[in-house]
């Protein structure tokens, strides 16, 4: 599959999955949004019942109250007068309500027996007494409108100047609250308080805590009462917060899931494109190794034909000569073969190591002596700065030479060619380390490259310069290496000016 077709495939494949996770994000942020609204309403109403009733029950202390006091004087003038009685009934749906009844008494007897009394027994005949009767009836009816008249009119200039103390019964209020909020579908545990016209804190129920209070509700008892003399009660719910979300839980799952397959879609892509470019590795692996088997594979072959010459055995200088050719041509054969079954026993198995207590400096003296040589065969010229006091490690003498002969190599194959090759290496002590340092001055390392040169099979790209030959696994090797030595490698490098490697190893007494 090519590249931008993948790429196209986890485009739209993203894509696809964010989208749905918005969606779901969005459609819990409107329940959420819808709960809290239905919320609000259902409390809304609630407070509005309990306001209700608590005005009518005002109503009603005053009717009890003043018909009360109307009654005594009636009886003692001889009027007929309106007597309240309050009940509880039943509607058709099973709730219950108060009902008041108006009652008349008289303390003068009904002449209503004496219109049953026939013309012998008495001068009033039946119309008479229907006439009669009419007439009681209607000043009855107005007495008792006059009589509720002035109640209603006493309630609107006395009661709002009464102490809301004295106006309502808290027990009662927190009923009503109770009553009001679960017939609107609101169970939920609240704390409430009622503030006085002037402001003042009078009451609050028992267990009153203020968690929760920075989203209270606000209703006037008396929606009545003049604005500046409005009592109100506040209310709270501590539970708020975790009913409204209770009620959209059940979309969590499913918004982690598709968060979960979005994460796993994420990582296949990461996996094929990494494979990919595996795979392109590989194939430059391939690529590369042909080259470096082709040279000497020809050269040995030139020189066995050279052998078969009769005029070659005739020359003893010459066959000396095609003899140290094909043993040269031979150890480098050896050499990358090595390299590659070395790296195929890394990706198996951690390397076997013959550890043992080392000089570095002697060691790396050493690699100099013999990498000499071949720096001044390119002009070149190495400087060293072995200043380490304690330059004793715990470590494999043979993959360390080569950790350092590796280094040093690198420095001859990407030198430039319009510069003479300057090899620096440094060694010093940092608290329990040592430091080993190798620099050049060739054609330097861009810093996008910079951290994937230890992974296995990448080379840097020379552009249109293929004259550099290899498999990309020296630095892996070396990376390896130092590892499992418990050392750590890093590499510092500016285009164009040069590249540093330091390497720290514990030394042997931590």
């Amino acid at each position: 599959m090519k590249k931008s077709t993948i790429w196209i495939l986890g485009v739209v494949m993203g894509l696809s999955f964010l989208s749905l996770l918005y969606l779901q994000i969005s459609y819990i942020e409107e329940m959420v949004k819808m709960r809290n609204e239905q919320f609000d309403e259902g409390v809304k109403r609630g407070l509005m019942a309990a306001s209700k009733e608590v005005e009518s029950e005002e109503v009603a202390r005053w009717l009890k109250e003043d018909i009360s006091e109307a009654e005594k004087r009636a009886w003692e003038q001889g009027k007929s007068v309106v007597q309240i009685e309050q009940f509880t009934a039943t509607s058709p749906d099973g709730s219950k309500y108060p009902v008041m009844e108006l009652r008349t008494i008289t303390s003068t007897q009904t002449e209503l027996p004496r219109a049953m009394i026939s013309r012998k027994h008495g001068a009033k005949t039946i119309p008479q007494t229907a006439r009669s009767m009419a007439d009681l009836v209607r000043n009855r009816y107005l007495y008792q409108r006059a009589l509720l008249d002035e109640v209603a009119l006493q309630m609107v200039y006395k009661a709002s100047n009464r102490p809301v103390e004295e106006r309502v019964n808290f027990k009662n209020l927190d009923q009503n609250l109770k009553s009001g909020l679960v017939d609107n579908g609101i169970d939920l545990k609240y704390h409430f308080k009622v503030i006085d016209r002037d402001g003042r804190e009078v009451y609050r129920c028992s267990d009153y805590v203020d968690e929760g209070s920075e989203n209270s509700y606000s209703q006037p008892l008396f929606l009545n009462d003049p604005p500046a003399r409005m009592s109100m009660v506040k209310i709270h719910f501590p539970g708020k917060r975790d009913y409204i979300f209770d009620s959209v839980s059940f979309m969590i799952p499913s918004m982690i899931f598709t968060f979960v397959l979005l994460i796993t879609f994420i990582f296949t892509i990461y996996i094929v494109f990494r494979q990919k470019k595996l795979t392109e590795m590989k194939n430059d692996f391939i690529n590369n190794m042909t080259h470096e088997f082709k040279t000497p594979i020809s050269t040995i072959s030139l020189a066995a034909q050279m052998l078969k010459d009769p005029a070659v055995g005739k020359s003893p200088a010459m066959f000396q000569h095609i003899s140290t050719v094909i043993n040269d041509e031979t150890k480098r054969l050896r050499f990358q073969v090595e390299k590659v079954l070395q790296m195929s026993m890394f990706d198996k198995q951690r390397a076997t190591l013959k550890m043992k207590e080392l000089d570095a400096n002697e060691l790396i003296t050493g690699v100099i002596n013999t990498f000499a040589l071949k720096v001044e065969r390119y002009n070149g010229n190495i400087e060293s700065e072995l200043n380490a006091t304690d330059p004793i490690v715990f470590a494999d003498e043979m993959h360390l030479t080569n950790v350092i002969f590796n280094l040093m190599d690198n420095a001859v194959k990407y030198k430039r060619p319009d510069e003479d090759l300057e090899l620096k290496v440094k060694t010093w002590n940092e608290p329990g380390k040592l430091m080993i340092s190798i620099q050049d001055n060739g054609i330097g390392i861009k810093k996008e490259n910079l951290k994937k040169i230890f992974e296995k099979f990448y080379r840097v790209h020379t552009g249109n310069l293929h004259d550099v030959k290899g498999f990309g696994l020296g630095l892996s090797y070396v990376k390896k290496i130092i590892t499992d030595h418990k050392g750590t490698i890093r590499a510092e490098s500016e285009l164009n000016v040069g590249t540093k490697f330091i390497i720290a190893l514990p030394l042997l007494k931590n």
